[in-house]
């Protein structure tokens, strides 16, 4: 099967889990961000993730892939409860934290911007959403005192140190994703039970995150 998606992606990572936890085969294939073309013969519209099913069959959507995946088996792994607790933190956090990844993730040498092509429309398209990148980095320390006092607050709702829940759910989907964006914010301290459980899953995904570089 074959998987494509943009590393910088949080939706991506998502289907990522669940086949590393498995250790399904999965080719991860990196379309230039600025590339219509392909997503949209596939699935009519420009989005990743998109899986190539083993009979060659593409399915889009995030959470659809995961559940797939997660089912190829007969063995689900996942649990589908998400507490309103971590809901109510995924949509606090989502609401701003692009701020901070937007402006960076183009400076990594990912491979969804090995051309300048590529880089110029994500910084077009996302601009109108976030405003000016270079005023976003400016104003990083902002984002990092509330994300600072958000992660605190994730930390009292880790029950162990692999999951969020006491075992692996749709909470990880979630909330996994985001935190390993966050790796490549330099300055930011995550709170030692949210970095020990962002370790162990990104050791059991084999997900590497982008601390270092």
């Amino acid at each position: 099967m074959k998987l494509y998606v943009y590393d910088h992606c949080p939706y991506c990572v998502r289907p990522r889990i669940i086949a590393g936890l498995k250790h399904l085969p999965l080719e991860l294939v990196y379309p230039l961000n600025d590339d219509e073309q392909t997503p949209i013969s596939l699935v009519g519209k420009k989005l990743v993730p998109i899986l190539i099913k083993e009979n060659g069959e593409p399915m889009g959507e995030s959470l659809d892939i995961t559940t797939y995946l997660d089912n190829l088996d007969g063995k689900p792994m996942l649990s589908e409860s998400v507490r309103p607790e971590i809901q109510q933190w995924f949509d606090d956090v989502s609401s701003y934290y692009y701020r901070l990844l937007h402006p960076r993730c183009v400076k990594l040498g990912l491979p969804e911007f090995a051309t300048q092509g590529a880089i110029d429309y994500f910084v077009n398209k996302k601009s109108a959403r976030i405003g000016d990148f270079n005023e976003n980095l400016t104003n990083s320390d902002t984002y990092i005192e509330r994300l600072t006092q958000d992660l605190a607050r994730l930390e009292t709702l880790i029950k162990t140190e692999n999951s969020l829940n006491d075992s692996y759910s749709y909470e990880d989907i979630l909330v996994f994703p985001m935190l390993r964006n966050l790796t490549m914010v330099k300055g930011l301290v995550f709170p030692s039970k949210v970095k020990t459980y962002l370790d162990n899953l990104a050791q059991a995904s084999q997900i590497p995150l982008y601390q270092g570089i």
